[in-house]
């Protein structure tokens, strides 16, 4: 006898549709034989599958059995098909009859078996429920454990299973299993006091400045300054007054977190914007993403949130490199032998660096101890074409002893964040009728359309190209620039001043 089961295979974002055929027509001796070009975690399947059926209380079948992984040119990893293989078995072997075919065909199933048969928590759950309710299927049958991150997809049931016994039962009709439903947890205002706020930053308005810049356009920031500024706790605030996530902007990053195997159980959903600190040993492959299966590395995990590089200099260049085409076009193509895979790349690059190996190059009070040959070999370290695509580069001074021992708080994150998200609300009304999110996003004839200047403000900026030698990357940054500053005074014209602060953020 023959059965057929849907599943899915974890392709980049996306889905494809694998189908687990099995058939038991084979002699009597009991043996388990899987194709269809499928990783060791599916080969090492047989090992869990047949004590996991044994264990729910059912004969494993007394015959040979095959089971063929459809399309079999496409490659399979993983233990999600763990599920529907036993499943595809015992449908085979005649061990369940379900009480229709409709419940069986009209359904996709996933999920990893213990050796006792109950089901244990997968990756990609999110971009495979999406793909379910995309072809049309009325259902899905995963683990428990996944119920809830499932869920976040409306029109598709969700069937919570905690054992192979249980699923057996409800196909055959001996149990009624209920569509999980997810309940919104009512957002609180936090009792305690954030870890990170502006209002505890001392001094340092200038980078304050900077950074509200930066959340209310997606602009890139580099920080150059003596150790001890504050520039890593001035990168951690930044997410403090970024404005909240979209639906969209969540379900993009919890389809990344989700196929990357990060989410954490008691909050399945990403709500608030991703922050990654990759440490400056990190390689190319975990900064980009990659690997003989491709993964998405820092760049995709940071997507629409920030990626902090501390030490900027001491990331190798070749890793540094790896950044150049992701900040131009807001995604990263990974290409293997057997094909290519893109993911998305929207962050906000904040970047933090000495000027030079001891730090007090640029420090009017503590003597620098480097010579010139070492400051040189130290900046170049991060290439030109790297810095021109950085918008914002500001230094930040040590601060002063009189600022840091005042009981004063200064202006705070939610305050800050109350004019960011007023600016981006003018984005999102500018650019409702375009693929566009931030003005950090625009090309360059959406820069031309959004960003126009009159004549006399345009003379000044081509002297100021002119005299400090730009490029022209960094004429239309500079504009996309000043247009965010606009937006942050609630002007629709850029102004010759907004032009001359958004020059003067380029200093390397």
């Amino acid at each position: 006898m023959l059965s057929k089961i849907k599943s899915a295979a974890v392709i980049g974002l996306d889905c494809k549709e694998v189908e687990v055929e099995a058939d038991a027509s084979g002699g009597n001796l009991p043996s388990l034989t899987i194709v269809g070009l499928a990783d060791t975690a599916i080969q090492e399947s047989r090992d869990r599958i047949q004590p996991a059926i044994k264990n729910s209380g059912i004969p494993f079948p007394q015959r040979h059995i095959t089971i063929n992984l459809a399309p079999a040119d496409l490659k399979k990893e993983g233990p999600s098909y763990d599920l529907p293989t036993a499943v595809a078995i015992l449908i085979a072997s005649g061990k369940i009859n379900p009480i229709t075919d409709e419940i069986v065909n009209k359904s996709l199933f996933v999920g990893e078996l213990s050796l006792d048969g109950k089901l244990r928590h997968i990756n990609g759950v999110l971009p495979i429920t999406i793909f379910a309710k995309q072809r049309g299927l009325k259902r899905i049958f995963l683990p428990k454990i996944n119920a809830c991150e499932a869920s976040f997809i409306p029109g598709i049931d969700i069937m919570p299973i905690n054992s192979l016994s249980e699923l057996t039962d409800c196909l055959e009709g001996r149990i009624d299993i209920k569509p999980f439903l997810l309940k919104e947890p009512e957002e609180k205002e936090p009792n305690e006091k954030p870890e990170f706020d502006m209002a505890y930053v001392k001094g340092q308005e200038q980078a304050k400045r900077a950074l509200e810049i930066s959340a209310a356009g997606g602009h890139n920031v580099l920080m150059s300054g003596p150790p001890g500024a504050g520039k890593t706790l001035l990168a951690r605030t930044l997410p403090t007054i970024l404005p909240k996530l979209t639906t969209d902007e969540s379900l993009e990053a919890t389809k990344i977190y989700s196929i990357a195997g990060l989410l954490p159980p008691d909050s399945p959903i990403v709500r608030q914007r991703p922050f990654r600190s990759p440490h400056h040993t990190a390689s190319g492959v975990a900064l980009v993403g990659g690997g003989a299966w491709p993964r998405p590395g820092e760049i995709s995990l940071a997507h629409r949130g920030v990626l902090f590089l501390d030490e900027f200099p001491e990331f190798t260049r070749q890793v540094l490199e790896n950044l150049r085409q992701p900040l131009e076009d807001g995604i990263v193509t990974i290409s293997r032998a057997q094909g290519s895979l893109t993911f998305p790349a929207k962050f906000i690059l904040v970047a933090a660096m000495n000027p030079c190996p001891c730090g007090f190059s640029t420090d009017p009070e503590k003597e620098c101890t480097c010579t010139p040959i070492e400051i040189a070999r130290y900046q170049k370290r991060i290439s030109g074409p790297l810095l021109d695509r950085i918008d914002i580069q500001i230094e930040v001074p040590r601060v002063k002893l009189e600022k840091l021992t005042t009981q004063e708080l200064s202006e705070s994150s939610k305050e800050i964040r109350e004019r960011v998200q007023n600016a981006r609300k003018i984005q999102e009304e500018r650019f409702k009728n375009e693929k566009i999110v931030c003005n950090s996003e625009m090309g360059s004839e959406a820069t031309k359309k959004y960003c126009a200047i009159d004549s006399q403000i345009l003379e000044f900026l081509k002297s100021a190209i002119t005299q400090l030698h730009l490029s022209a990357r960094a004429y239309f940054r500079i504009l996309k620039l000043s247009r965010t500053i606009a937006d942050l005074e609630q002007n629709d014209r850029i102004k010759k001043e907004y032009i001359a602060e958004a020059i003067q953020y380029r200093i390397k």
